[in-house]
């Protein structure tokens, strides 16, 4: 029973690390860049866009679809790095803890 108490106050103190986590990542920042540099995109660590930068260069009406493309891809490199590092953040979290293949944290 001793055992099973443990246990218990284990899974509870992770899922208030987890949560903690969780929100000390919506602070996190975290920036994108294409077009070496010409735009960035800064979205949370939970990926949530919070800025877009363009170049002057690029604020023309001939240069209009690439600075969309731009644009787009800008956002989703801030968002794969966020997600990088959200699993990064959630790997020291869990210690090591292997979990089955294919499962993900947070839940």
């Amino acid at each position: 029973m001793k055992n099973m108490a443990n246990m218990m106050k284990q899974a509870q103190e992770m899922q208030e690390n987890l949560q903690r986590m969780q929100q000390e990542m919506e602070q996190v920042e975290v920036m994108g860049t294409a077009g070496g540099g010409m735009v960035s995109a800064t979205v949370s660590g939970k990926g949530k866009l919070r800025r877009i930068e363009v170049d002057p260069s690029l604020v023309s009406a001939d240069e209009k679809e690439v600075m969309e493309d731009l644009i787009v891809a800008a956002i989703n490199d801030a968002q794969s790095k966020a997600e990088a590092r959200l699993q990064e953040e959630t790997q020291k979290l869990m210690g090591g803890l292997q979990l089955p293949p294919g499962m993900k944290l947070p839940f």
